[in-house]
Order: C-alpha cells, then structure tokens, then sequence
C-alpha cells in the first residue's frame, strides 16, 4: 500500500512540476518578447500615421510600408483599427505558445521575435519536451488499469473469448476518444470561434492531437474575445489530456496487436516486454486469471503493471 502511495505522490509531483515549468517558461518568454512588440506595434504605428499624412503616395512608399505591415502581421501585430490592442505575450498567450512548444504542437501564429527568444526556446523546448513525454507517460500507465484492463476483464468474465474482447474493448475505447476528444471539442469550438464551421473544429483536433499543428487554425485569436485568456488556458487542457488519451490508444492498439500475434508477424517488439520484471518473466503467468481484487493489492509501479498475458489465449 506504501508503494502504491509513493506512486501516485511521483505522480502527482510530476504534474505539479509540470505546470510550474510551464509557467516558468510562460514569464520568460513574456519578459522577453513583450518588449519586442510593443515596440514593434509603436513602428507600424508612427508608419501608418507618415502614411496618412503624406499628400501623396508614389509606388516605392507604398511598397514599403506594405512590406512592413506584412512583416509585423507575421509575429501577430496589425495595424488595423483595434487589432492590436491584446498582446501576444501577455501571461496566458505566453502559457500557450509554452504548452504548444513543448507538446510539438507547434502552430506558428506566434514566435519569438527577438534572438534571446529564440535562444531560450531551444533551451526550453530541450527539457520540456521529454520531460511531457514522462508525464504523459506517468499519467497513461495510470489510466492502463481502470480504462483498459478492467473493461477487457469485465468483457471475459461476460463469455467472450479473450481476442474478442479485446477488439470489442478497443472499438469502443475508439468512440469514446472520437466523441470526446474530437466531435465534442469541435462542435465547442465551431460555436467559440466566429469563422470556423464544425469541420473546421475536427480539423483543428485532429491536426493538433496528432501534434502536426499546420496552424491554419488556431484558438483564441479573435480580437475582442471575451474571457480569452480563460479560453487559452481551457485549450491548453485540452491538448494536453487529448495527447493522453492518443497515446493510451496506441498503447492499447499495441497490447491487442500482441494478443492477435500482427507484432510478431510484422516483427515489431512486443508491448507486454515494458510489462515484465527484471529476469524476463512476465507479471502474470499467461494461464493465471486476475481478478480486480489481485490488482489492487499489486503496487503501480511501471515494473508491475498488469499485461495482456493475463489473458488466457487458450
């Protein structure tokens, strides 16, 4: 029981450490790029004021006053009436291109502006992307137990036969991540988001959970949103959970691909070889049924976790 407390406690450490190295990173980037744009927003300002004072405008201003509005307009500074009144660079938009930073989401809409920013985002991204892996990872092998192992039990105990279960099982965990990670943010987001219809909103999950983020679309951008930091914060969750519950499918795919013997035909490592001890065994003996009772005595280290060899492949 105090193994099984000590895991959750690194768990929970994990997490914790997790947000204060987002937030770390969110002030340095905010201290840094801040600056940067606000003087940047006061250039395009006096150059669009020149622009309109000028009596008349020849061919080579014009162009040059183009170039630098387009230049601005790339790092998220407009000089359109009332666009650039929200900073990219405030606290929570910082939070967000940490949180799409270290998750390799990456959008794109906002980047460092000066070569300190870009200096430190190296730096950042060095550390915080596999220290996101750990975490996902921490978090995943917690969920193995109640989202996959109990279902696939409470399916074999019901008379089907262990590799039926296991698809059955992983259908249905399909659905549930389709539903919850995908048509329900996307309907969410199509009613936020002015311009963006619900295929937009699919989209957008699909692009961002599987970490291409073209950045095409992005939330959270409109001018005058309300509760728009709120909203940022809200998607950062979001990502995050929606990464989990990707990798637990794969997880999940990878286990059931060892049980129907595809790892072995297209001769990949077997899932269930994180599943076992120190000598090669595995936890459970392949012909051992498990029983909800025997898993709760067993402690959650990443060494005890129970295994599709549980599953009697008859």
């Amino acid at each position: 029981m105090r193994s099984v407390a000590k895991s959750w406690l690194l768990l929970v450490a994990f997490i914790v450490f997790y947000i204060i190295y987002l937030l770390f990173g969110a002030l340095v980037f905010s201290t840094i790029e801040r600056p940067v744009e606000e003087k940047l927003r006061q250039d395009i300002e006096a150059l669009k004021q020149d622009f309109l004072n000028q009596s008349c405008v020849n061919a080579a201003s014009l162009e040059q006053f183009l170039v630098k509005v387009l230049t601005a307009n790339k790092h998220g500074v407009s000089v359109l009436r009332n666009a650039s009144l929200s900073s990219n660079w405030d606290l929570a938009s910082s939070m967000f291109f940490a949180n799409t930073l270290v998750t390799t989401v990456g959008y794109g809409q906002t980047a460092p502006l000066s070569d300190t920013g870009k200096a430190f985002s190296i730096l950042y991204a060095l550390i915080g992307v596999p220290f996101t892996m750990l975490v996902l990872t921490a978090c995943v092998q917690r969920l193995m137990y109640p989202l996959v192992f109990t279902p696939v039990g409470v399916l074999q105990r019901s008379g089907m036969e262990p590799r039926s279960a296991t698809v059955l099982h992983f259908l249905l965990l399909v659905v549930l991540v389709v539903l919850c990670f995908f048509v329900a943010p996307a309907a969410i987001f199509s009613a936020l988001e002015a311009s963006w219809t619900f295929l937009d909103g699919i989209y957008f999950c699909f692009i961002s959970l599987c970490t291409i983020g073209l950045g095409d679309f992005v939330p959270g951008t409109q001018q005058d949103q309300q509760y728009r930091k709120l909203y940022q914060l809200t998607v950062m969750v979001y990502l995050f959970t929606g990464l989990m519950m990707m990798y637990l499918l794969l997880r999940t795919f990878h286990k059931m691909a060892d049980l129907h013997g595809l790892t072995a035909f297209f001769q990949l490592p077997r899932c269930e070889e994180s599943d076992q001890n120190d000598d090669g065994e595995p936890i459970v003996n392949e012909h051992e049924e498990l029983t909800p009772p025997d898993l709760a005595n067993k402690p959650l280290e990443p060494g005890t976790q129970p295994s599709y060899n549980s599953i009697n492949k008859g």
